[in-house]
């Protein structure tokens, strides 16, 4: 028998960080982000240029793009061409279908650049800058290898501490956050930036929506890859917070018009394309399938 023969062999869950990043490269990664009353819903690009034909959006309603990791700079064999990925995303981005109004801005949530270099920023905001509206962005850790020098020089103006702020858009507050500057490889917000937060939203009314955005998940996505936060539940408790269960004002199931109904309900599909190992998850609202 060999030394090492009937040891132990470490268990694998099978998830594996480089097929995972081309299922999400499959599935498409930027995304067109409609609030209607308040309540975001989300299609990939791709979906969104077709056009359903359906509706009328209100005077208040509004949609707009997110787009992330662009990674400008990197050229090794997954995508050689970075920069003509961008500007297809923002061609995509720019089309409008007859039965939408144009995007009021787009939000770029981080990883902008690969290392963080002048020349890499400059090259990403020449073709950022053809998106027609207004661009909102928020760090990546590729943007902070150089502790943020570049990008705050670029996209700090007017923010606060390591870049977070926030801003009102027809009703709805947005929040962006800077989360990149890790501590033990995971997402760290800091205990500056949470007492920022809690006063940035003191003010709101209860019913104001909130959107809160930034580079890493704020929730625990896979500790193994440094995909979550430390400190993110502090940040969602306060941006969201939710009472006991049975202390709210009126604790009970949640009573949605029968009109509305197939709007807040939906519809999960799980695509399988025969020879490949990855899943497309893809959700869709009863009013969008029916």
């Amino acid at each position: 028998m060999q030394e090492n023969e009937g040891a132990a062999k470490p268990v694998s869950d099978g998830i594996d960080r480089r097929n995972f990043l081309g299922c999400m490269a499959w599935a498409g990664t930027g995304l067109l982000w409609s609030m209607a009353g308040g309540v975001p819903t989300s299609k990939l690009l791709a979906q969104a240029t077709k056009g359903s034909g359906t509706g009328v959006v209100k005077v208040e309603d509004f949609s707009f793009v997110q787009i992330s990791d662009c990674h400008i700079g990197f050229n090794k064999g997954a995508n050689p061409d970075v920069t003509g990925t961008l500007k297809k995303a923002i061609d995509r981005a720019n089309i409008v279908p007859e039965s939408m109004k144009a995007p009021d801005f787009m939000l770029h949530t981080g990883d902008i650049t690969q290392n963080s270099k002048a020349a890499e920023f400059d090259t990403a905001s020449q073709v950022i800058k053809d998106f027609k509206n207004e661009v909102f962005y928020v760090p990546g850790e590729h943007d902070y290898i150089d502790d943020g020098t570049q990008y705050k020089d670029r996209f700090g103006k007017g923010t606060v501490g390591n870049g977070w702020y926030s801003y009102n858009h027809k009703g709805v507050h947005f929040v962006g956050l800077n989360n990149c500057v890790q501590v033990d490889a995971m997402g760290n917000m800091g205990e500056d930036q949470l007492k920022w937060l809690k006063s940035d939203l003191a003010g709101l009314s209860h019913s104001t929506p909130i959107v809160v955005f930034a580079h890493i998940p704020l929730w625990m996505v896979y500790e193994k890859w440094g995909w979550g936060t430390k400190d993110g539940e502090q940040a969602l408790a306060t941006a969201f917070p939710h009472p006991a269960p049975g202390a709210a004002p009126n604790p009970g199931p949640t009573m949605v018009p029968a009109g509305k109904l197939k709007s807040v309900l939906g519809v999960t599909k799980i695509k399988v394309v025969r020879g490949r190992s990855h899943l497309a998850v893809v959700d869709s609202t009863l009013a969008e399938t029916v």
